[in-house]
């Protein structure tokens, strides 16, 4: 703690932005880990309303807690209660694109934390340079070369803690984005599956 507080504000900036970076990685690891769940269920439930059963392929697609899921579990209800053709597919639209901007709030946060922590960092180690130097200077050449090098590095602190920030975030945000990506193909498939079952049975 004694060596973050020597970096200034930037340091005490970028923690807070750390601490707001971690929160939401949580709040979104807890949210998408479900969206992808459900494959062989659904596929069971597209089944039996293939078979004719169509209580029990509502009811079993209506346990299911994915996006993928819960458009599924809709588009039968609309289909039992007999809504159909372009009507029914701009609903199932809409709603799926309710659930995929549901899924990706936050991350363009996460982005955005990875595009600026580096650039704070950046900044305080500029900042840093910029005092050292002045320091130097008002020295005129006399000042201790120990006090200078640990002015750098004190200034360098504040790059290495925006690279510390920028990277989890980064990390994060390309791997949700590409579990949403699959989320977003599974609610396509399950309506196209249930769409073909309706039509063969």
């Amino acid at each position: 703690m004694e060596t973050l507080t020597t970096g200034g504000p930037v340091i005490a900036l970028l923690a807070l932005i750390s601490l707001l970076s971690l929160t939401v990685i949580g709040v979104k690891l807890a949210q998408l880990w479900p969206v992808t769940s459900g494959r062989s269920q659904r596929s069971e439930a597209i089944t039996l309303w293939q078979q004719g059963d169509k209580q029990g392929a509502q009811s079993k697609a209506a346990k299911g807690k994915s996006p993928a899921d819960r458009i599924l579990n809709f588009a039968m209800n609309a289909l039992q209660g007999g809504l159909q053709g372009p009507l029914l597919t701009s609903e199932l639209e809409r709603r799926g694109n309710e659930e995929v901007q549901r899924m990706n709030s936050l991350i363009r946060l996460l982005e955005l934390i990875a595009m600026v922590s580096p650039l704070l960092g950046l900044l305080g180690t500029v900042l840093g340079m910029i005092q050292s130097f002045q320091e130097l200077e008002l020295a005129q050449g006399a000042a201790n070369a120990s006090v200078l090098a640990g002015g750098i590095w004190q200034a360098l602190l504040t790059t290495a803690a925006g690279l510390t920030v920028a990277i989890p975030a980064a990390i994060a945000a390309g791997l949700f984005a590409a579990r949403i990506d699959r989320a977003a193909l599974m609610i396509e498939s399950a309506v196209g599956q249930l769409m073909l079952a309706d039509h063969g049975r």
